[in-house]
């Protein structure tokens, strides 16, 4: 069995969780409402404030999707009672954000500033303290579409080796490599 798949999954007791005959799980909470359509070859139970995963058969294909519906309907869980955040340094002289409502406006370097529009379940949030690295702070209730966003953002400028500068995630530790050496001594 699955090790991910076989662990039940706590709800909380502000989270409710409905299943339809198709196997489409919803998902809410007091920040959102999620949904997840869960292939038919996995049985979702919900009993006694938990939710339990089974599947049918013991092939590949069946083992890996029983993790794998495990940790997405976690995730709505979790979303959908606390909220997930993360959190983005700009890394570099110059580089500056700015967050108006759904736009983020970012000035990496280029000739020109960047101006993304962000989908409506993601809040966005900047700082600028002296002294410190800038700071890009989303929250949304949906992990998928927040990494995707985060991942997005961070294509702007990957943070490079030499000197360190460009988008990274808080906490992320960048290898620096050496330049070149001084030539013929």
């Amino acid at each position: 069995m699955s090790r991910i798949g076989k662990l039940p999954i706590a709800l909380p007791a502000d989270v409710q969780v409905t299943i339809s005959d198709t196997n489409l799980v919803t998902v809410k909470g007091k920040l959102g409402q999620l949904e997840q359509l869960v292939d038919p070859k996995i049985t979702v139970k919900v009993e006694n404030h938990t939710i339990q995963l089974e599947r049918h058969a013991d092939e590949r294909d069946d083992r890996a999707k029983h993790g794998l519906y495990r940790a997405l309907l976690s995730n709505m869980v979790k979303g959908v009672s606390e909220g997930f955040t993360l959190v983005q340094e700009l890394v570099g002289v110059g580089y500056k954000a700015s967050g108006n409502g759904q736009f983020l406006e970012l000035s990496l370097g280029y000739s020109h500033n960047i101006m993304m529009e962000l989908p409506d379940e993601i809040k966005v949030q900047t700082t600028a303290d002296k002294g410190k690295n800038n700071t890009i702070i989303l929250k949304s209730i949906d992990k998928q579409l927040l990494g995707q966003v985060a991942a997005k953002i961070r294509s702007f400028r990957k943070p490079e080796p030499y000197k360190g500068k460009g988008i990274r995630f808080q906490g992320e530790e960048i290898k620096k490599k050496a330049g070149k050496s001084a030539a013929g001594q």
